[in-house]
């Protein structure tokens, strides 16, 4: 994504034992692996001889030194035949009070033996995404017994992703409308330089806008995704942290987000509601995220502020009305 960050050059010293002594003869290091704390897996080709590098001098004199012998390794991103994903994304909405979280076991089975691998995950409340897993049952089961939903014995097992990724459509306008992309890092890493590309229907990609928090780029070359990169100096999506009292309070995820906005100009019937707004793929540091099976529906309307005042105002006038 970045050319100037997708090479690295080393030198190591080579020294001879016996009975292999010839100075001439040198055999680099074999079978290379590229190894992150989250990134997609390359596989690397064999070391290939080349032109020897030139380096500075380690004394520090203004020269350069000639390396002995220089070797190439190239690796390439590959895509496993089975393999779980490493990330996961959660779907949420304005107009429905429930998020549907990141599905059970998206990034690997639990080790548990108390939880269902199989059960679908439980509707969650907004706030119980800066919760981590293991501190969100009671808010989950709360909410199903709320809804009216039947909680499965034993409850489902966690996603077990290191990142979480939250898609949420915050508002249908007239002439347009808005996401809110959300960024968990519920690992004890820092993520430095990360970037996220999210693939949206053509409907959704032709009405892209703007984004305000990230640096935002839409890839012509696909026509269906925007490149999405940390401003500068807020590039590092940070790791957990102990909540206030750390004796009672979760840990609390390292986080960051943006508002997208996107116009209906080119694409006046584009339907949000019926799947328009979310994405089709997400990818996190190059690696293809978990999303959900489903997408929130227009079964929990929240009627704004506004709206109620206005439609209360109706209903008064009409009492009146008839009064009179």
């Amino acid at each position: 994504m970045n050319e100037t960050l997708s090479k690295a050059i080393f030198q190591l010293q080579v020294y001879k034992m016996p009975p292999d002594l010839n100075r001439t003869i040198l055999h680099p290091p074999q079978k290379w692996k590229i190894e992150g704390e989250l990134n997609p897996t390359y596989k690397c080709g064999p070391p290939i001889r080349v032109s020897p590098m030139e380096f500075p001098d380690p004394s520090g004199l203004i020269s350069n030194t000639i390396a002995v012998a220089s070797w190439q390794i190239g690796c390439n991103i590959t895509r496993p035949i089975e393999r779980k994903s490493r990330c996961c994304v959660s779907f949420s909405a304005y107009y429905n009070d429930s998020v549907l979280p990141c599905n059970t076991c998206a990034c690997g089975s639990s080790d548990a033996m108390a939880c269902d691998p199989d059960a679908q995950p439980l509707l969650l409340p907004s706030e119980a995404l800066l919760l981590p897993f293991e501190n969100r049952t009671k808010k989950a089961l709360a909410w199903t017994k709320l809804k009216h939903r039947h909680a499965p014995n034993p409850l489902p097992c966690s996603d077990n992703c290191g990142v979480s990724i939250n898609w949420h459509i915050l508002s249908i306008y007239r002439h347009g409308w808005s996401a809110r992309i959300t960024l968990f890092n519920w690992k004890d890493y820092t993520f430095k330089d990360w970037f996220t590309a999210v693939q949206l229907s053509p409907n959704a990609f032709l009405g892209y806008e703007n984004v305000y928090s990230f640096h935002g780029t839409k890839l012509n070359t696909t026509n269906d995704t925007l490149f999405l990169q940390g401003l500068e100096g807020l590039n590092y999506l940070l790791p957990e942290t102990d909540g206030k009292n750390p004796k009672i309070d979760p840990r609390v995820p390292g986080k960051q987000q943006s508002v997208i906005s996107f116009t209906k100009k080119n694409t006046p019937d584009i339907k949000i509601a019926h799947g328009d707004g979310f994405p089709v793929k997400v990818f996190f540091d190059g690696e293809e995220c978990a999303l959900p099976d489903k997408i929130p529906r227009g079964d929990g309307v929240r009627i704004s502020g506004g709206l109620l005042r206005l439609l209360l105002i109706v209903i008064v006038v009409f009492l009146k009305i008839f009064e009179w």
